[in-house]
């Protein structure tokens, strides 16, 4: 098995994130060095930066209600709260598949099998995510169809979204917002593109798979048929 593919198995992380660890040397097989074309064979010893890493683990789906004020990630170098604090108590190893920011609420998968985790995130396999989000001001129609057609972000001009006017008052518009990239904060940028920002953030599905009202903080497993649809994304 390839390594990449036999790491992420074990729940180290992500397909990317271990292709990271391999990239950076931390990943040795046998005591040398691994490399990304290096395969894993029947009683091999995997460690990772030192420590051994055990046979695979049983697959764990988990969608979180991810609140404001944690970081997406396994460890944060400045001690902030991290999404592992919210599933503490769930035995295997799991890790975040993309990214919410830190002022950004919502819908989060965790999981340790790096196959589906690596299908949701890569840019070829367009999954939509759809937002709701609040911005200072009133939209304008023409706003709204700049934004839909895409604008340029870094000097790459974003996907098509869609994005739909659920209210507004004089000093604030409700939207509901799909895209289907994942460049850094980029329904915040977007906006910031026609002169708006975003005052709340959340994120409400991934695909079809919705976060319905499951309450701020907490995590549900996931169905076996969410799991199938997640899987055939």
């Amino acid at each position: 098995m390839r390594i990449n593919k036999y790491l992420a198995d074990c729940g180290v992380g992500s397909r990317r994130e271990c292709d990271k660890l391999i990239a950076d040397g931390l990943v040795k097989i046998n005591d040398k060095i691994a490399t990304l074309g290096s395969d894993v064979k029947e009683n091999d010893h995997v460690t990772v930066r030192g420590k051994r890493v055990g046979d695979k683990q049983s697959l764990v789906y988990v969608m979180l209600h991810k609140p404001k004020g944690y970081v997406t990630t396994a460890k944060d170098d400045l001690g902030r709260k991290t999404v592992l604090d919210l599933v503490g108590d769930i035995k295997q190893r799991i890790y975040p598949v993309g990214r919410l920011d830190y002022d950004t609420e919502g819908l989060l998968i965790l999981t340790n099998d790096g196959d589906m985790a690596n299908r949701l995130t890569h840019p070829r396999n367009e999954v939509n995510k759809t937002y709701i989000a609040r911005i200072s001001g009133q939209l304008t129609e023409a706003e709204r169809r700049t934004l839909e057609k895409g604008v340029l972000l870094d000097g790459v001009k974003t996907a098509p979204a869609k994005v739909k006017i659920l209210e507004k008052d004089e000093h604030h518009t409700r939207v509901e917002v799909t895209i289907h990239e994942g460049r850094n904060r980029q329904v915040k940028r977007m906006f910031e593109t026609v002169g708006k920002e975003v005052e709340f953030l959340k994120r409400v599905s991934i695909g079809e798979l919705r976060l319905g009202g499951l309450k701020r903080g907490t995590y549900r497993y996931l169905h076996d048929d969410e799991i199938e649809y997640l899987k055939n994304l």
